[in-house]
């Protein structure tokens, strides 16, 4: 039996729901990251409920969640604390006023002593926004107009930067100096000579450029860990180089922590890594699940917003649902020794992976900081998004996906995703997993030597 066929066979409900869908709402989910052609195969599942590390469907499937809402669910499905938290504020409070009051202050002061790099910080509604209003906000501190970012890097849909994520690299040229590449139609084509795209991981690249134009660079934007494509971390030295070389050209330093914020370490990648940029987009992990996304920095970067100057206003900025959302979720991460009990739980099942994957004779590996890893099947290291198109093998990576799931375990379906441990996962979720994998992953390898002794 397919893959097809059996999940077909086991999701009868969820079939019924994407035909109904597709009717009224484009393409049959409510986001083009749920459809088909971003590997949801073949079709999205539909889900009934979740709680904690685990989710049930629509046909009564039950899985160990490492989707976790792709991200968002840092503290699990429903987390009693932060749930009752929202519906106290609703009850006391109400939901939205179009003005200030105490329990916006309560959440930003609990975000700031959190993360190192932010003194001040103002709340928004999605990673695209705090991400366009950072960039906005570089370019009106410094007076310049160019950014620089870089490949397989993604921080967000706006035309400003939704270019030379995952790019296709005959089109984006030469690895030491890429072209700007827009990922979808509709992006102006003039916005290409606002961006220097560059390759990460590659200092060399990185110094030439802002010895060539580094008086025109408003910011340096880049996630300080990759978890757009896979899983790639910085090499010794680099993010420092990043830091030292805007200071060195008056640009600012931006690090898109939507992801990494709060993932691995309260303070996140900044405090992992011990960078500290000048503005800080958050959202997956700032409100336990809840929408609600965050730029922060230091005074002197949030400045203009202070004065007014610079206009960061929005109907929905701190509504206390997300205010709420935030202060508790905060209160959770604050907890003694939590990160490093998940920390520890999130490497056991990602060397468990591993080993798996070598006793099996499948070229893989994991790369990952605990919480948040890839199991990359790639035959050589991957270091930026060229390594990645060049040596990961995404169809067998498809594979054990499908294998997986057949199991009871959900992450996506896609090579260039990942997989994320929340705060809530334990030991009996990993036990399950490993168990699965094993299985998974011995189907997977005789599936492989099949093709390859056909």
């Amino acid at each position: 039996m397919t893959f097809t066929e059996a999940f077909n066979v086991r999701t009868p409900n969820t079939r019924a729901l994407f035909e109904r869908a597709k009717r009224t709402i484009p393409g049959g989910a409510g986001s083009t990251a749920r459809l088909p052609r971003n590997g949801w195969n073949p079709s999205p599942l539909f889900m009934a409920e979740g709680t904690g590390s685990r989710l049930v469907d629509v046909d009564g499937n039950s899985y160990i969640d490492y989707l976790l809402g792709l991200g968002p669910m840092i503290l699990g499905h429903r987390h009693p604390g932060v749930t009752a938290a929202v519906q106290r504020a609703i009850a006391d409070y109400g939901t939205c006023f179009g003005l200030p009051y105490e329990l916006e202050i309560e959440a930003a002061e609990k975000v700031v002593a959190a993360v190192p790099g932010i003194e001040q910080v103002r709340f928004t509604n999605s990673g695209s926004e705090a991400v366009g209003t950072a960039v906005r906000l570089a370019r009106a501190t410094t007076g310049r107009r160019l950014i620089v970012r870089f490949e397989g890097h993604y921080h967000g849909w706006q035309d400003t930067v939704y270019w030379s994520n995952h790019v296709d690299v005959d089109l984006a040229g030469p690895a030491d100096h890429p072209r700007p590449v827009a990922m979808g139609p509709g992006v102006p084509a003039e916005l290409g000579g606002t961006l220097e795209v560059l390759t990460w991981n590659d200092p060399d690249s990185f110094v030439k450029l802002m010895d060539r134009r580094g008086d025109e660079v408003a910011a340096v934007l880049t996630e300080p860990a990759v978890f757009n494509t896979g899983c790639i971390l910085p090499e010794p030295g680099y993010l420092e180089l990043l830091r030292s070389e805007t200071r060195k050209h008056g640009a600012m330093l931006i690090f898109d922590e939507v992801i990494t914020g709060f993932r691995f370490a309260r303070g996140g990648a900044q405090e992992w890594f011990g960078v500290l940029p000048d503005l800080t987009t958050l959202a997956k992990g700032l409100g336990g699940g809840f929408p609600v996304a965050a730029v922060g920095g230091t005074t002197e970067a949030m400045r203009l917003v202070a004065a007014g100057k610079y206009s960061h206003s929005g109907t929905y900025n701190a509504n206390v649902v997300q205010c709420a959302a935030v202060s508790a979720t905060m209160d959770v991460l604050a907890q003694p020794g939590l990160y490093e009990r998940q920390r520890a739980l999130g490497y056991r099942l990602a060397e468990g992976l591993s080993t798996l994957a070598a006793e099996r004779g499948l070229d893989a590996y994991v790369e990952g900081l605990g919480t948040v890893f890839q199991l990359w099947f790639a035959d050589g290291p991957i270091r930026n998004w060229r390594d990645a198109v060049a040596h990961a093998d995404e169809q067998l990576f498809t594979r054990w996906y499908q294998e997986m799931l057949l199991r009871g375990v959900l992450f996506h379906p896609l090579q260039f995703e990942n997989l994320f441990v929340s705060l809530v996962h334990d030991d009996r979720d990993i036990d399950e997993t490993l168990n699965a994998a094993a299985d998974a992953l011995s189907v997977v390898a005789t599936g492989r030597r099949a093709v390859h002794t056909a």
